[in-house]
């Protein structure tokens, strides 16, 4: 059995991996860039988008301040890792909805993506949904077309955020998962767009793809994170 299929070695990982983030967002010099369009989100409150790429969710609690913001919850796979992350945000405020906004490997009912847009679309009515449209699986960086509709059913505005640190540690994995490490540099980088008006999924989801890198980017400059 894999080390992370394990519910009581999840468990104490999790809880682990929770606090080290907690203190290393604590100890990191931020940077904000176009914070203006969050704020914005933050005070009309309802429902929003989420949209950050896949490697970067080791650093997605430090984007949604939980004191003004409205709540959030993150829509995970419902792979053995994804229960390990879901545990992980879970322990930061951040409540899983599990299923998969990508549509690439395995059917439908298998990935429970059907229940998982039913429950994204009752999360969109009143809060925050976060979504990395490259996962679970990647490719790197590539939109699939869940979230686009989503955006399309709900009507919700879609905050594109850019998160970066350095120093950081690199994992080994498909997407090259990017962990903090304390007492460096961060930057948070902010878009906005909402569904445009008789688009196709997959036009939306080229733009938001692009969109969505470049805040990225934006952050990796601000901060010096080597990009790959």
């Amino acid at each position: 059995m894999r080390p992370l299929r394990n519910p009581v070695i999840q468990a104490a990982l999790a809880w682990a991996l929770a606090h080290w983030m907690r203190f290393c967002f604590a100890t990191i010099r931020w940077t904000h860039r176009n914070e203006a369009v969050a704020e914005k989100v933050w005070a009309d409150g309802g429902g929003v988008l989420c949209a950050f790429w896949h490697s970067r969710i080791g650093l997605s609690p430090a984007c949604w301040p939980l004191d003004r913001a409205q709540p959030a919850k993150a829509l995970i796979s419902l792979s053995p890792d994804g229960q390990f992350i879901a545990k992980a945000v879970a322990r930061q405020g951040f409540p899983a909805i599990r299923g998969s906004s990508s549509n690439k490997d395995k059917t439908d009912r298998a990935k429970g993506g059907s229940q998982a847009l039913r429950d994204g679309l009752r999360q969109l009515k009143t809060g925050g949904l976060a979504i990395t449209p490259d996962g679970p699986r990647g490719p790197m960086r590539e939109m699939a077309e869940g979230m686009p509709l989503l955006a399309k059913l709900s009507g919700a505005p879609v905050l594109f955020i850019g998160m970066s640190c350095n120093p950081a540690i690199r994992l080994n994995s498909w997407d090259r998962a990017v962990l903090p490490l304390p007492f460096g540099r961060g930057a948070i980088v902010w878009d906005i767009d909402c569904y445009p008006e008789g688009a196709e999924l997959t036009d939306v989801a080229r733009n938001w793809t692009a969109r969505l890198t470049a805040v990225e980017a934006a952050a990796d400059a601000l901060t010096g994170l080597e990009r790959v």
